[in-house]
């Protein structure tokens, strides 16, 4: 079993079928077919099922890809490793909250891209649950997240805090007042948005619990539904000041404990800093002290 192999046999594994990795791989589907059986007979055992519609992983297949992924993504770093010369250029892929970038990013990321414009940056948004899990899936470089995270294959740097702010249709007195009203419902940003954690348990130590809830895609679409009167939500008070001023929302502030909140970068322990990564992180550095 060598590196070839296993990246045919998670080709194989991807597309679900001999002839579409083989499309993929540029090959026939005769040499992806004989390296798959090699395979099996190395290992002694069957990686696929064989049926009219493809293929599908067994079980000792299922238990082997995991591997081949990290394997081929060793020798991919082993490959940019052996490339970088200390210069920052090249892919970096990273992950932010929206808020974060709509909010911090901009300046921090222009003069980045300023200092070192042989980078190919990346931004790619998401929940922090999902963020978290892409880069544990070494998808992305690292994230920008709500914290603290506290896992134990990832180092986290703070980077920024913010405060929260309760955010509702302009007349309402207090945030104690928004939060207790009666059919109280909350706009909210897909399952896995930490702000919207936030807020449910703000809402659970007031002993209110089994909210609606009206889940959006966007800031837009939050923004629009609480001028409407349609909820309240919860955001950081930097975010929210600009839209308020416009005067179609009103911002109640939290107690301390409750308001406050950081955000951290996050990338796995045990991969490789890259130099694009590493003057990125240096960047961030006046402002940010190491957390895990």
């Amino acid at each position: 079993m060598d590196i070839a192999d296993l990246r045919v046999f998670e080709a194989v594994a991807r597309t679900g079928g001999m002839g579409r990795a083989a499309a993929e791989l540029n090959t026939v589907q005769s040499a992806v077919t004989a390296r798959i059986r090699a395979l099996e007979d190395a290992l002694g055992v069957l990686l696929f099922d064989r049926h009219s519609r493809g293929v599908t992983l067994t079980p000792a297949g299922q238990r082997l890809l995991p591997y081949a992924n990290r394997a081929q993504r060793l020798v991919e770093d082993a490959r940019a490793a052996a490339r970088d010369d200390g210069t920052p250029r090249g892919p970096l892929v990273l992950g932010s909250l929206e808020t974060t970038a709509a909010l911090r990013l901009s300046p921090l990321l222009a003069a980045y891209c300023a200092a070192w414009p042989e980078v190919d940056l990346t931004l790619r948004p998401g929940t922090t649950a999902e963020l978290i899990a892409e880069v544990l899936a070494e998808r992305l470089e690292g994230a920008f997240v709500c914290g603290p995270v506290n896992h134990p294959e990832l180092i986290e740097q703070r980077i920024f805090r913010e405060e929260l702010a309760l955010m509702t249709a302009p007349g309402t007195p207090s945030a104690e007042a928004a939060l207790a009203q009666a059919g109280l419902r909350i706009v909210v940003l897909r399952a896995g948005c930490s702000y919207r954690q936030r807020l449910e348990t703000v809402l659970a130590a007031r002993g209110i619990v089994g909210v609606r809830l009206l889940e959006f895609g966007t800031l837009e679409a939050i923004f629009g539904s609480v001028a409407a009167g349609m909820g309240i939500t919860l955001l950081p008070k930097g975010l929210v000041g600009p839209v308020v001023r416009e005067g179609r929302w009103a911002v109640h502030e939290l107690p301390p404990a409750e308001a406050r909140v950081e955000t951290v970068f996050i990338r796995r322990r045990d991969a490789r800093l890259s130099s694009a990564l590493a003057a990125l992180l240096d960047r961030t550095r006046p402002a940010a002290s190491l957390v895990a």
